[in-house]
């Protein structure tokens, strides 16, 4: 009409939220608080198990340790210390975490080992064969970190005899969700070099993934579109890419930064990512 050239209709923005890609009961954390609450090692040998997160710098391991304290206690918890200014590994250490169950000096059986972040080719991040030997148990709690060189057989916090107890027995790699297409070759490399050796060592592997809300805004305005975002799936799907691990290994969580208050939903995703870390450890360490 008018004479006037149509103009073509623009593009439709990409869909942001698609149909459900998993289930979950939202709100619903009774299930495996009483998992969690109730769980003991059946093995003898193994008093409590042991969680070893591994990851880039900044990818919020000590986070998740907090989270997984806060939402088991139901109180926001810091006792895992974390740097939001600074593009270096803020733990140096190698730190246990245990987890107070129901009063002083009662811990729920499990402990995570936060260790040094994994940065790229400067070499200012965890060396990777201090990871292999912490999986096979020879590196005590405490020790430095040296990211230009291993542990040495002298060292006092060298294990020389590791037990059963001593040994890792679930790896989780910490990535974070608004980073992932940013991941350089050379730390993709160096989680796939850990993955395989927890791999021969018979380890399980998962992956928390972590400042969902982050990395997609539908999930910023509600924690429950995530698993009907697009982005997040595409997420998942390339960490499998990256990894190799199966897509139901890979478990997004929303760890605790600004809230005062312990959320539902929030613990819905941890205390989810918590059950099955468990239960994977649980069968390592039955394994004949």
């Amino acid at each position: 009409m008018g004479g006037g050239q149509s103009q073509p209709a623009p593009a439709p923005a990409p869909d942001t939220l698609i149909a459900e890609w998993r289930k979950i009961r939202w709100g619903d954390t009774k299930e495996d608080l009483q998992f969690v609450k109730y769980y003991q090692p059946h093995n003898e040998e193994v008093k409590q198990l042991r969680v070893l997160l591994h990851g880039p710098t900044g990818a919020g391991k000590s986070s998740f340790v907090n989270s997984v304290e806060s939402a088991l206690r139901g109180r926001i918890t810091d006792r895992a210390k974390t740097d939001t200014a600074s593009s270096k590994s803020f733990t140096t250490k190698r730190r246990i975490y245990k987890i107070n169950k129901e009063g002083p000096g009662t811990f729920y059986p499990f402990v995570f080992t936060d260790t040094m972040g994994l940065e790229g080719p400067d070499q200012q991040g965890i060396c990777v064969e201090d990871i292999k030997l912490d999986m096979k148990g020879h590196i005590k709690d405490g020790y430095k970190f040296n990211p230009r060189s291993e542990i040495s057989e002298d060292d006092q916090y060298y294990n020389n005899s590791p037990t059963l107890e001593d040994k890792v027995h679930v790896l989780i790699f910490v990535i974070d969700a608004s980073t992932v297409r940013l991941l350089g070759d050379e730390s993709k490399k160096k989680m796939r070099q850990v993955r395989l050796a927890a791999s021969d060592l018979g380890i399980p592997q998962l992956a928390v993934l972590t400042k969902i809300d982050v990395a997609c805004n539908e999930v910023c305005s509600d924690v429950k579109n995530l698993y009907k975002s697009r982005y997040i799936k595409e997420m998942v799907d390339i960490i499998t890419m990256d990894l190799g691990l199966q897509p139901n290994y890979i478990f997004p969580v929303k760890n605790y930064n600004t809230e005062m208050e312990t959320n539902d939903d929030i613990d819905t995703l941890i205390l989810s990512a918590l059950k099955r870390i468990i239960s994977f450890g649980e069968d390592f360490v039955n394994e004949p």
